[in-house]
């Protein structure tokens, strides 16, 4: 089966042959200095915007102290907002209100928090799920819809509600142990789409025997 090529911006064709813009690559239209994001990623919006990066994580400004990372194979529902470290206001003093953005210029290095927000490799983020700075989403997890999601997320949690709860974890320990041993998402492009069939069927024996040498 074969994939799209990562500089694929929309990799959906509709049954009348033209391409569908509620779907992107997120590394075919992503440009933004500050935000990192793995091959084959996608991101899906009922309103297409014109600037994804900004359309996801709208605190994320190229002056940016803090770096969004999006692994490999992620699945962005319509409504995900990744929310920066930039938003954040500092709280150390009397009051919160960032008095400093409103000067003739705002001093060197200022911002508050600093903290950047990772995403592993096969995440699925659901319908609406808010992502908080600072979050650090472990690979195969999965978002809930509507979810708010801070702190750590383990790999292959699956995390639902506000606040973020992890619920359980999708396989046991033995299970997720080999697959993040086995890492299928950095295995050569033709080597992935041969996997393809052993991953959708869940056979982790076979997806081993398929493991580059």
């Amino acid at each position: 089966m074969p994939l799209p090529p990562p500089q694929t911006a929309y990799p959906i064709t509709l049954p009348d042959g033209s391409a569908h813009d509620g779907t992107v690559l997120l590394s075919a239209v992503v440009t933004h200095p500050r935000f990192v994001v793995g091959d084959h990623t996608y991101a899906s919006d009922f309103a297409p915007p014109q600037d994804w990066a900004q359309h996801l994580a709208p605190y994320l400004f190229p002056f940016s102290q803090e770096t969004l990372t999006i692994g490999k194979f992620c699945q962005i529902a319509h409504g995900v907002r990744f929310i920066t470290a930039s938003a954040n206001h500092a709280q150390d003093g009397l009051s919160c209100y960032p008095f400093a953005i409103f000067g003739e210029t705002v001093p060197e290095g200022y911002q508050p928090d600093k903290r950047d927000t990772v995403i592993g490799h096969d995440v699925w983020l659901g319908y609406g799920a808010m992502v908080l700075p600072g979050a650090q989403i472990g690979h195969g997890a999965i978002i809930g819809a509507g979810a708010v999601v801070r702190g750590t997320v383990p790999p292959y949690g699956i995390v639902t509600g506000n606040p973020g709860t992890l619920t359980r974890k999708r396989f046991g320990e033995a299970t997720i142990a080999r697959l993040l041993s086995l890492a299928w998402w950095d295995w050569p492009l033709e080597r992935i789409e041969r996997a393809i069939p052993a991953i959708m069927a869940g056979d982790l024996d076979r997806l081993q025997a398929l493991r580059p040498d």
